[in-house]
């Protein structure tokens, strides 16, 4: 008889939403982090069964859990049913199911030493992590990705005052059960020391998110598979403007249209939108409008093409919403600028997105809604694109990253404020 091996592995048990394979910006990180901190940990993620997309695979349609294992890391699936990112109700009832299904699967681990959760789904992530601190007599880690309701009344989705107070009181209730608070941007920390007014803040810490540099690179114009991306998607011969990522409230897209509509006849230029959610129909409905020919909607990529999509765009947007400083970091910007990619950048002034872009030179930044500013930088970069600036702005990005965002230093930094907590 074989004895099995004994492990001093504290127990981690995480909740994430969505996991690999959704491609969730989130769900990525946490991949990277689980599997980045598997020598420390036993770790289990609790997390939706593939559904990113609104869809979900006749495979996942049988039972209410589903046990798997990924590169060393267990996860426990559950079942939720189908929604359209433009429909409320059926978003909700999407939400509701992971979390009713969460707190069930909290008892299908055993002895868990830390619980950790993030912010998604809003307000219930957080609540998740407490369910799972109480359940399991474990220390709680919040990881707070965005702040709401903050983010929510910046984009106006919902100005029902009760609602906003009786999310607020939960979210900070969630922050003062924490045994330790993580955030993402130097302007969250403002924000989570405004909550409580500057006294009695939650224990917290500061860890940037970041994009694997040995998996995302700068790749030459001419390489076969970023010629081939191009081709498939008619960027052939064009300075190609890309936004990669969530079509989403928080970015402002639909009014950019408006700044985009005036470079409808420079058949130089392509607009590139990978990526799926909320407004993509309205976008395709202005473009279809007002007839703008090289604006081109491009599904959301395999991780394992991200890097020739990226390297296909000449610049790329970086854009949050006003509102949003302080409450969210989109983290797009990583990707970006660990492909070499100039920035075209909307964003609040001493956010954590323009800080680095203003310390790295790697981009343009500007505020959101100033659009005469927006096309004056789409303007600049056209007239520089045979120039070395660009390649500048690359170096400089592509540099930062490397010295001071790379995911071995922001897993390690997790690893040991977990353990400190």
């Amino acid at each position: 008889m074989v004895e099995k091996v004994k492990t001093d592995k504290k127990k981690l048990l995480i909740y994430a939403h969505y996991y690999i394979p959704d491609v969730a910006s989130t769900g990525q990180i946490l991949r990277e982090l689980a599997e980045g901190m598997i020598n420390e940990f036993d770790i289990t993620i609790v997390c939706v069964v593939p559904s990113y997309t609104g869809k979900v695979a006749d495979e996942y349609k049988k039972k209410m859990f589903y046990k798997e294992e990924i590169n060393g890391v267990k996860v426990i699936r559950i079942r939720v049913p189908e929604f359209s990112k433009s429909n409320k109700i059926s978003r909700i009832k999407n939400i509701l199911s992971y979390f009713i299904g969460a707190m069930i699967a909290t008892f299908k681990v055993g002895k868990i030493d830390y619980v950790y959760s993030i912010s998604q789904p809003p307000i219930l992530g957080g609540l998740l992590g407490v369910w799972g601190k109480w359940m399991k007599r474990a220390k709680y880690i919040y990881n707070i990705q965005d702040f709401n309701p903050e983010q929510t009344m910046a984009v106006g989705y919902s100005k029902n005052k009760l609602i906003l107070k009786t999310m607020m009181w939960f979210d900070k209730f969630s922050c003062k059960q924490a045994d330790k608070v993580i955030v993402v941007g130097r302007d969250m920390v403002e924000t989570l020391k405004g909550r409580f007014n500057y006294k009695r803040v939650p224990s917290y810490a500061f860890i940037n998110n970041w994009t694997n540099e040995k998996v995302i690179y700068p790749l030459p114009s001419n390489h076969k598979k970023v010629v081939a991306f191009k081709k498939n998607y008619g960027l052939e011969g064009k300075f190609v403007v890309m936004y990669s990522g969530n079509l989403g409230l928080y970015y402002d897209l639909e009014n950019l249209m408006t700044v985009i509509n005036k470079f409808k006849h420079r058949d130089d230029v392509a607009f590139a939108f990978i990526g799926e959610g909320s407004i993509k129909e309205k976008l395709v409905s202005y473009k279809e409008k007002h007839g703008l020919d090289n604006v081109k909607f491009i599904p959301y990529q395999d991780k394992a093409d991200l890097i020739y999509s990226l390297n296909a765009g000449d610049v790329h947007w970086c854009l949050n919403a006003k509102g949003i400083k302080g409450v969210s970091v989109p983290s797009k910007l990583y990707g970006i600028i660990a492909a070499g990619k100039p920035i075209i950048g909307a964003l609040e002034e001493n956010s954590e997105a323009r800080l680095i872009i203003e310390d790295t030179k790697c981009g343009y930044v500007t505020e959101p809604g100033n659009y005469e500013e927006i096309e004056h930088i789409i303007n600049t970069f056209l007239n520089e694109k045979e120039s070395h600036i660009l390649a500048g702005m690359s170096e400089r990005g592509r540099d930062y990253l490397v010295n001071n965002l790379t995911k071995d230093v922001s897993v390690q930094k997790y690893i040991a404020e977990i353990k400190s907590s």
